[in-house]
């Protein structure tokens, strides 16, 4: 080899070495990253995870890469990690958790004390499988944890769950039929229109106020779709409630009606 072709091997050589050992180094980091965060508690140093993430802004657009670090997020889920660590976990996957993440997070939803952030990641998850998890946990939840699960479900307007909820208007923890109520307003279809005319008439006076502001968040949704008619009929019948901040709302609404 000539002396020439020789000096140009070297030197590609040398630009190979340059452009491959950021890479190394990077992945090396990710790793070490990854090693800190299977006993991460808060107090540590934040900055320890930085790689993770620098390693998820990296990945946007590019499936593959996402997928390969959210499994490595959803293995920490499974472990026996500090809470502090799933914490962190479930506001990645809230950003690349993709249906192979559910299973993970659905752990987390009976739990008292991680039930929250799984609800985070979930909520924000286009995936149906993300809704379908929140959907399975009522039955699995109770109390305050079951409340937020149900907000969930309101936040993603579950139109499925729509059955569940009407059932837990009936249920003996007011915070549970409030929150219920709520989420069918949050739905906002015909059927939960129904469904909540239905509970106002029977409501008990504690809860004929969660009842109305329901309704009336049901009947901007109903408006939105172009269901005005729908929504017509909710304003009326709710500007003849027995709170005025309610009789005040459905005047208005039913002005926003007439100009659409």
């Amino acid at each position: 080899m000539s002396a020439k072709r020789t000096s140009v091997a070297c030197l590609a050589i040398v630009l190979l070495l340059g452009s491959v050992a950021p890479l190394l180094a990077a992945d090396e980091a990710l790793d070490k990253a990854f090693d800190t965060l299977k006993t991460y508690d808060w107090g540590q140093n934040r900055d320890d995870l930085k790689p993770i993430d620098d390693a998820v802004v990296a990945s946007h657009k590019d499936e593959a890469a996402q997928k390969a670090l959210a499994a490595r997020l959803d293995a920490v889920l499974t472990s026996d990690a500090p809470r502090a660590a799933k914490d962190f976990v479930c506001r990645k996957l809230s950003l690349i958790g993709s249906a192979e993440s559910v299973p993970a997070l659905s752990t987390l939803l009976t739990d008292e004390k991680l039930s929250h952030m799984g609800r985070y990641a979930l909520e924000r998850m286009p995936c149906p499988e993300a809704v379908a998890a929140l959907r399975d946990a009522v039955s699995k939840t109770k109390g305050r944890t079951k409340v937020g699960v149900i907000n969930s479900l309101g936040v993603r307007r579950d139109a499925e769950s729509t059955k569940a909820m009407v059932a837990l208007l009936d249920d003996s923890d007011k915070e549970i039929a409030s929150a219920a109520a709520a989420a069918l307003g949050a739905v906002g279809t015909p059927e939960a229109a129904k469904a909540l005319e239905a509970f106002r008439a029977k409501a008990p006076k504690e809860l004929s106020l969660a009842a109305a502001d329901a309704s009336l968040t049901c009947a901007e949704h109903l408006l939105a779709d172009d269901k005005k008619a729908e929504a017509i009929a909710i304003y009326t019948a709710l500007s003849k409630s027995d709170h005025k901040h309610v009789q005040v709302a459905a005047m208005r609404g039913m002005l926003a009606a007439a100009k659409k």
